[in-house]
């Protein structure tokens, strides 16, 4: 190859890296910030708050054992329908019976005794009435009468407390008997045996301070999600939210639900360390399922559930996961939250030197009201695209998504904004910088 050839090729390719540099600078020099940038637009907004939780039945009733015996017969078993009514445990009942028999004794005897200081009350009675009557002849004397009146004193007053026996006796006896019959424990509620924790022969430990859970019936018919809110999302949370809810052991449903209960009193998880959380328990009520298709709410009866109906193969104690729908704007205008930039005060007094910040963006500025900071010093604001140059524009914020974020001042429908990339929007972007949209969006943060 000629070195005049050489020459002309070395020549054309400084041209051509000349070029493609000054593309990249303003006429001052300044260098165009690659972004990506997008067009806001009305449309449908959700917000949302998300929280782990579990599956339970919104029924469901534990039986222990009020008395303490051996299990000496177990008629159920572990995932058996039972009636209400229907017996499940039998205890070892002899003890039981041979108090009852006792108190029984014990109130025939106390009821014998009263039955005879009635009769030594009512004869003393007698003896003193007629006693009176012969002092008033001036037959008898002031000391009989006064030892007849005390005889009946006493003897009524045995007669009453024979009587407050067997009102003991009686109590007692009840509760005797109240013990044998809870020897047999039956079925409070229509459901499945969800738990069974007992097996015949066990010892049952009946206590009203300390809870020995026999087993579980619950009515599956019915189930809940029982889901845990941190304390900074709660607040947003009310009765009657719908919601919509993931159960990893049925990964190709999406159930809906509705909050039915929140917590008054918040659950502390790591008090005092660096790991504490402050959350609230909220019951969501399983109404149905949305089909992944089409999105359209499956309720069926939640009392009957069909044969082969996802909520019919819910169990107590799937783990799931809810999104509560907390607020809905179906008419916003909406912009990729990473479009939401926060500075200073003394960051936006920044511009480009020199006259990179043409007169349209000029005139905004004089025309836009001054930056209004929040009680930390912060703006919110979006950037501006306008021909080729951007504004930082404040923003009043309303709901957000996952995604999106509700603007409820500071934009207008069409408007052209950066939406990326995050380090432009961040730290990069200043009053009046040029702008080089990219062709292929780069990857959000």
């Amino acid at each position: 190859m000629s070195r005049k050839r050489i020459l002309i090729i070395g020549i054309v390719a400084v041209l051509i890296l000349i070029i493609g540099v000054s593309m990249n600078f303003s006429g001052n020099g300044e260098q165009a910030i690659a972004v990506q940038t997008g067009i806001v637009k009305k449309g449908k907004i959700v917000e949302t708050v998300s929280a782990p939780g579990r599956i339970q039945p919104k029924t469901q009733v534990k039986i222990s054992g009020d008395v303490s015996a051996k299990i000496i017969h177990l008629p159920v078993k572990e995932g058996q329908w039972v009636e209400k009514g229907q017996l499940l445990v039998e205890l070892k009942r002899e003890n039981y019976e041979a108090a009852a028999e006792s108190q029984e004794a014990n109130l025939r005897s106390t009821q014998a005794e009263a039955k005879l200081a009635r009769a030594n009350m009512e004869k003393a009675q007698k003896d003193y009435e007629r006693i009176q009557e012969l002092f008033e002849q001036k037959l008898e004397s002031q000391a009989n009468l006064e030892a007849a009146h005390a005889t009946f004193k006493v003897e009524r007053a045995r007669y009453e407390a024979a009587e407050d026996r067997v009102q003991q006796i009686m109590g007692n006896l009840k509760q005797a008997q109240d013990n044998l019959s809870k020897t047999s424990i039956y079925a409070p509620i229509a459901g499945t045996i969800s738990r069974l924790n007992k097996e015949a022969g066990e010892i049952v430990l009946g206590s009203q301070f300390q809870e020995d859970v026999i087993m579980i019936i619950s009515n599956l018919s019915g189930m809940e999600a029982v889901v845990n809110v941190d304390e900074n999302d709660v607040v947003n949370v009310a009765i009657g939210d719908t919601a919509r809810i993931e159960v990893d052991a049925l990964p190709d449903n999406i159930f809906t639900g509705v909050v039915t209960e929140i917590a008054n009193s918040a659950n502390i998880s790591g008090e005092g360390t660096t790991e504490q959380k402050t959350e609230f328990e909220v019951k969501i009520a399983v109404m149905g399922t949305e089909t992944s298709e089409s999105g359209q709410l499956a309720t069926g009866n939640p009392e009957m559930p069909e044969e082969g109906d996802p909520t019919s193969r819910l169990r107590p104690g799937m783990t799931a996961s809810s999104d509560i729908v907390t607020a809905s704007r179906g008419d916003a205008l909406v912009v990729p939250i990473q479009s939401v930039a926060v500075r200073t005060m003394e960051q936006l007094k920044h511009r480009v030197d020199g006259d990179s910040a043409n007169e349209a963006i000029a005139a905004e500025e004089e025309s836009a009201p001054e930056y209004r900071p929040d009680s930390d010093g912060f703006v919110q604001v979006v950037w501006v695209v306008n021909d080729g140059k951007v504004m930082a524009r404040q923003v009043r914020t309303g709901i957000q998504s996952d995604t999106h974020i509700e603007i409820l001042e500071g934009l207008a429908e069409n408007d052209e904004i950066v939406v990326g990339n995050y380090r432009a929007i961040s730290q990069d972007l200043q009053i009046g910088s040029t702008v080089r949209p990219e062709e292929k969006p780069m990857a959000q943060r």
